[in-house]
Parts: structure tokens; C-alpha cells; sequence
């Protein structure tokens, strides 16, 4: 991939400074990795606390900038060599693709993986494994250990935001933006239902990550993003 035109635009928010961000973080550090066989420009949106759908709208909105647009966190490491490959490989096919999804959405539904929760306990459920599809790491460092929830590629209804990529143009053509409303929870589901009433395609695609981060599922802030998809989805 080594026109002189930027081929993808990476996008990120991160609460940490410049220098940090680049000397310490996991995104940050990938990034520098992959400067040698990607040709990308990343727009960070550094010492963040806008919410990420008014980072994300404004490269999807943008005029300029790359066709390829990749939604990432700053605590992924990129650990495929072959990054910007695989994303073009996989919008070849997709309109929007993940590393993780489900293949289902039912009334509900808490988060990409959950089918709801146990009413003994309020805890999330899994969804059935034949339901989920793709891979990820997690763990401090690079390389962590594997979750695998099932075989990628694989359409899906529900992509985790950890990671989405999609083509600018096609996103402005379904006039298909991340919700406001939904700051830092869920705003990956609300997008993915807004794609999917568009009629685009979405999917999973094998892209090697590591996530140092469970989320922050059922925390105060989560569970008023959860009220609020609710009542704008009515289910």
C-alpha cells in the first residue's frame, strides 16, 4: 500500500497528551509500528472528553481525507502486519466490518454480545455461541489471550465499536453518523441498527487485536446510555 495518497484515515480519542499517547499508549505505539506498510493519517483526538460520535461524525462528514475510515480505541494494539490490507479487504465485501459481531439482534438486547440479563442476579447473559462470530485478545501488553466467539467472515447485526472501519462514501450516501445521544455506551449498537436500516451490509472481518479493556459495562453512565437506546429504539 504504498501510494502517495492517504489510503485510511485512522480515528481515535484518548484522555492522554500528545507525547503520552504516542510514547506510552497502546494504540499510539501500533500506529508508529505500522507507519512502514500502511499509508494512513491518524486523527486523534488528544486529552479527550467529547463524546466519540462528534470525533467520529467529523471525519465522516469531512470533505477531504481518506475513502477508508477506521473507529478504533486507544487501548487496541495492532498487532497484524497487515492492517490496512485486511480492512480493504474486508469493505470489499462489507459495508461495515468489526473483528467482533453478532449475527443476531433481539428485543433488549444489552450489548453486541448479550442476549439480556439474569433476572436471579441482573448479571448480562451470553448470547448463544452459534449467534457470535470473530476474535479478539485481551491483556495489558500485545498478544493477549484470545477470546474466540465463532467463525469469521460472517454477516452480522451487531459489530463491538472496539473496532469498526467502513467507506466514507458509502456512509454519507445512507446518510448513516454515530448518535450524540449516545457519548461513550453504546453508541456502536445505535450506529450498527442505523446501518442496518440503511441497508448496509455489516460483517466481521479477521484483524489481529488485543483489547486492554473490558468496558464498563452496567456503571452508572452505561446503564443512562442503556435507558436512552431504549426509549429511542422502543425495545
Amino acid at each position: 500500500m504504498g501510494s502517495n495518497m492517504t489510503m485510511m484515515d485512522i480515528v481515535s480519542a484518548t484522555r492522554l497528551s500528545k507525547e503520552d499517547f504516542w510514547a506510552k499508549s497502546a494504540l499510539g505505539l501500533s500506529l508508529q509500528r505500522l507507519r512502514h506498510n500502511t499509508d494512513f493519517t491518524a486523527y486523534i483526538a488528544i486529552e479527550n472528553h467529547r463524546g466519540l460520535p462528534e470525533i467520529f461524525n467529523e471525519r465522516i462528514g469531512a470533505e477531504g481525507g481518506a475513502e477508508y475510515l477506521v473507529f478504533i480505541h486507544d487501548d487496541v494494539w495492532i498487532e497484524d502486519h497487515y492492517f490496512g490490507d485486511r480492512v480493504i479487504e474486508g469493505l470489499n465485501v462489507f459495508d461495515v466490518i468489526g473483528v467482533v459481531g453478532n449475527k443476531r439482534r433481539i428485543r433488549g438486547q444489552p450489548s453486541w454480545a448479550s442476549r439480556g440479563f439474569d433476572p436471579a442476579t441482573n448479571e448480562a447473559l451470553w448470547d448463544e455461541k452459534g449467534h457470535l462470530s470473530g476474535r479478539i485478545g485481551h491483556g495489558i501488553g500485545p498478544f493477549g489471550a484470545i477470546s474466540s466467539f465463532g467463525p469469521a467472515p460472517a454477516e452480522c447485526e451487531l459489530l463491538d465499536g472496539v473496532f469498526m472501519a467502513a467507506r466514507k462514501s458509502k456512509l454519507q450516501a445512507a446518510d448513516v453518523y454515530f448518535d450524540r445521544r449516545f457519548a461513550f455506551h453504546l453508541y456502536d449498537l445505535d450506529f450498527c441498527r442505523t446501518a442496518r436500516s440503511r441497508q448496509l451490509r455489516l460483517g466481521t472481518w479477521p484483524v489481529c487485536l488485543t483489547h486492554q479493556s473490558t468496558g464498563d459495562f452496567r456503571s452508572p453512565a452505561w446503564m443512562e446510555s442503556y435507558l436512552r437506546y431504549k426509549e429511542k429504539w422502543q425495545d
